[in-house]
């Protein structure tokens, strides 16, 4: 019945809507804002890449790319800007300590992974993790006041490709070595069990199942090595000699194209400074290369491994 309606004196606040509670989703923030900051890593290091390119380009565009491996000598003040003997230092450098720490960094994860016991194997670990965490101008200085004097003994200068080489190897062990054993660790126990349970040796076991099975991180490790033997200066700078000429043997004196350019970058002016940053260059394209090789064999590896 109508009168039995009850009268609503204030409809206004009668009717109020309840406020809306607004829901954020924390996997959602988390997903944009890894997706920013990728973005953003991704536009500085194309950032970088553009500058060094704008530096380089008045003396690639006066004297052309061929001037940097055909002239002479590298004599930039006067117009000579041959990078040949560095470059060449540069890979005498980094594939020595390659083929030392390589080795070395993988046995020694197998070592930790399958044969040390549990608290020598963390021990071990934290041992790589301290030296990982070493300045690189702290190995440079031992190698300056110890590997010299010693190389120098056996055959002068001391200042060498194969100090470079020690140093380098020192520098990249950790970094193959850990990368390794995280990989041998992802190994599925299902691989290990089922080949211990057809009466495989330990070693056999390694050789023949982890090793194929990690393939693909410990091509990754020895990829980032190189990057960061590459990249390396002060250490190298300080135990190589800085001489600029094409090595002929282990113990010449050699100058890398990372130190060529933070020995000479504070007094450089117009085309010299120039050629500096073609030498940055060079080094930013192949680390950049090494890494997109890094990250297709890691894709390869999750596609068939």
């Amino acid at each position: 019945m109508p009168w039995l309606k009850p009268k609503v004196l204030f409809p206004s606040i009668a009717r109020k809507p309840k406020p809306k509670i607004l829901h954020l989703n924390p996997d959602l923030i988390l997903l944009w804002l890894v997706r920013g900051l990728g973005t953003i890593s991704a536009i500085l290091v194309l950032l970088i890449l553009l500058f060094l390119f704008k530096e380089a380009f008045p003396v690639l565009r006066e004297v052309g790319i061929g001037a940097f491996f055909f002239d002479a000598v590298w004599q930039p003040t006067k117009g000579k800007f041959n990078l040949l003997p560095m470059i060449l230092g540069t890979l005498w450098t980094t594939l020595g300590a390659m083929i030392l720490a390589t080795p070395l960094g993988i046995l020694s994860a197998i070592f930790c992974q399958f044969y040390a016991p549990d608290f020598l194997a963390k021990l071990y670990r934290r041992l790589l993790e301290l030296l990982a965490g070493i300045p690189s101008v702290v190995y440079g200085f031992w190698g300056l006041l110890v590997l010299v004097p010693m190389i120098n003994r056996i055959q002068p200068p001391g200042a060498s490709v194969l100090a470079g080489i020690l140093i380098l190897t020192l520098m990249i062990l950790p970094t193959i070595a850990l990368i390794a054993d995280a990989s041998f660790a992802k190994v599925p126990t299902s691989y290990l069990t089922g080949s211990q349970a057809l009466g495989i040796s330990q070693w056999g076991m390694v050789w023949g199942v982890a090793v194929p099975a990690a393939k693909s991180g410990l091509m990754t490790a020895g990829i980032l090595a190189t990057g960061r033997a590459l990249g390396e200066t002060m250490a190298v700078l300080m135990v190589c000699g800085n001489v600029v000429k094409t090595p002929t043997g282990l113990f010449d004196p050699v100058r890398t194209l990372t130190a060529n350019i933070a020995l000479e970058m504070a007094y450089a002016l117009g085309d010299h400074r120039s050629a500096l940053f073609v030498s940055g260059l060079m080094l930013m394209v192949v680390v950049i290369g090494l890494i997109a090789v890094a990250e297709w064999v890691v894709a390869e590896g999750k596609n068939y491994g």
